[in-house]
């Protein structure tokens, strides 16, 4: 089962993926074109189902989410022409994001 915190998490930082949504960190005002889409966020959750399964756990948690941001979001974030001047990576942009969101509660 995936709790609705977990699912929340997912969906706020697919959210901030996207330029001008409330909380995005820096980067990704400066150097994304286009954020993810809902999708991203179902593949996040279905993903972190997977995870957990395949780490013996039954409920999947925040670090199962963020363990798969980097692979799940990575074709989807579209960076502008000023990140590939700069060298920045769709990685190191996924990471800020990470950073950048906090979970509901901790334990999970």
């Amino acid at each position: 089962p995936v709790s609705d915190e977990v699912v929340e998490f997912a969906v706020e930082l697919v959210r901030r993926t996207r330029p001008g949504a409330p909380g995005s960190p820096e980067l990704v005002s400066r150097y994304v074109s286009y954020g993810a889409s809902v999708r991203a966020a179902q593949n996040l959750v279905l993903g972190g189902k997977a995870r957990a399964l395949l780490h013996g756990r039954a409920h999947v948690g925040y670090d199962d989410i963020r363990a798969l941001a980097a692979p799940v979001l990575r074709h989807r974030v579209l960076r502008n022409f000023q990140a590939q001047a700069d060298n920045v990576t769709v990685d190191q942009i996924v990471a800020d994001v990470v950073k950048s969101v906090r979970p509901a509660r901790s334990g999970i």
